[in-house]
């Protein structure tokens, strides 16, 4: 995975709250307005249907988008007459651009052209226009709007409707299951051809996706789900293409190293997805109050069940160490290995803390805390043994549950004010102009009062 060292939270500054896109973009009488939306066409080899292909999206957005738009032909180091072709359509029309790769890779060619972009909302669509257009608008009105970070269409969704063979249809839907088992995704289509993004999150997005091939919008796709941003599903109708030059096999087996090396990246916690945290949006109740601990409910929910969790696990290795040592160093050693798992736990799932930016530093103060609650355990243990001389083996658990639960107020108390304090980084920003798209209205009629 890409990182850098700004990849700690610290260093990080957080998406700002979404914003509606201003409404006088259409008004703006300049010769060529900067466009809402621009609809990137990744394509190789592509001279027969590119230009059926782009007159037909234009003819649509002509009269149906109420927005200012651009259409982007991205080549793909076609080897045939499709650069001669978009060439064509680009100087024939101010709303078609061109642009060529010296490289394959349907991801490098969305990643050059939407970090090029002036357009606050980018999308891309198969050149053969499988998906009805129709769900275009549906597509980025969200994104227009302020209420959604990625907008996906859905061929997997109840009322899409679709016509592919059964080998496609087994093929995609088997790669969503895995995706789900294995990433935990929750969107319903990952590899439709029918996606778009606001351009403020792909600036920050886009660094941390390292595919530049098929599997580029998936990894896209589950890194925006795990940093808590919103993706919105559009049913669609779609028509499978019976001419696509995919390579099944080869695609499959890509986008399986990519499952598995997104999975990993993930577990060990080596992306700095927190930098694409999202305040709440512009309702004055989303505000964070004076005084009153922000996600102090969440992190109860959080710490409880982390808690539980390692308590089990505790007593599972107290258990284990009891059959070849003594309680106080069967304590020792249980609470040592299950203190390591809890810190780690709280980091990332209570305190929502990833990367590894002050991990080790964490791990000590941890231990720190570890330090008390054997305190705590011990003390217990000892003062049973003077009272009871030979104790059970059920009632040493006993005594060890009371104390751990005692332990535990105290352990959610120092984690939170001294483990995983709330920086002021963190706290979120009051709304203002500067979380809205910087667009010169400076000859907007509307301005002119």
């Amino acid at each position: 995975m890409q990182t850098d060292s700004a990849s700690g939270g610290a260093c990080s500054v957080p998406l700002p709250a979404r914003a509606h896109l201003p409404a006088g973009w259409r008004d703006v009488p300049v010769p060529v307005p900067v466009p809402v939306l621009d609809v990137v066409i990744p394509v190789y080899n592509e001279e027969k249907d590119l230009e059926p292909c782009v007159r037909r999206l234009h003819e649509h957005l002509v009269r149906t988008f109420p927005y200012p738009f651009r259409i982007t032909v991205a080549d793909n180091a076609s080897t045939d007459r499709t650069p001669e072709v978009a060439a064509r359509l680009a100087a024939s029309s101010e709303e078609v651009r061109y642009t060529r790769l010296e490289q394959k890779g349907r991801g490098r060619a969305l990643r050059a052209v939407w970090s090029a972009s002036d357009a606050p909302v980018l999308a891309y669509m198969d050149v053969d226009l499988s998906t009805d257009l129709n769900a275009l608008l549906p597509l980025v009105a969200p994104l227009i709007s302020g209420h959604s970070d990625l907008a996906i269409g859905s061929r997997l969704a109840r009322s899409s409707r679709v016509v592919r063979g059964p080998k496609r249809e087994f093929i995609s839907r088997t790669y969503n299951l895995i995706l789900r088992g294995s990433l935990q995704a929750r969107f319903s289509d990952a590899q439709c051809g029918f996606k778009a993004i606001r351009s403020d999150v792909a600036g920050v997005l886009l660094p941390l996706v390292e595919d530049t091939g098929w599997f580029f919008d998936t990894e896209m796709l589950v890194l925006a789900e795990r940093a808590g941003l919103r993706i919105h599903e559009v049913p669609v109708d779609w028509v499978d293409d019976p001419d696509s030059t995919v390579h099944l096999v080869k695609t499959a087996t890509d986008d399986l190293k990519g499952v598995w090396r997104v999975g990993k990246a993930l577990a060990v916690g080596a992306l700095p997805l927190d930098r694409l945290a999202r305040p709440f949006g512009d309702d004055p109740r989303d505000r964070q109050l004076a005084g009153v601990p922000r996600g102090l409910a969440r992190q109860l929910v959080g710490f409880c069940v982390v808690g539980a969790l390692s308590t089990l696990f505790y007593l599972l290795l107290y258990s284990g160490f009891r059959t070849f040592s003594g309680s106080q160093v069967a304590n020792a050693l249980a609470l040592l290995v299950s203190a390591v798992a809890n810190t780690a736990a709280n980091r990332r799932l209570t305190f929502g803390v990833r990367g590894r930016d002050r991990a080790m530093r964490h791990q000590a103060q941890g231990l720190v805390v570890f330090a008390i609650g054997l305190v705590l355990t011990s003390g217990s243990l000892a003062a049973l043994d003077a009272a009871s001389g030979n104790a059970s083996h059920g009632t040493e658990l006993a005594v060890l549950i009371a104390a751990n639960l005692a332990a535990t107020v105290l352990r959610f108390l120092l984690l939170r004010a001294w483990v995983f304090p709330e920086r002021r980084s963190d706290a979120m920003p009051p709304p203002d102009a500067s979380s809205s798209y910087e667009i010169d209205y400076a000859h907007d009629p509307r301005n002119a009062r």
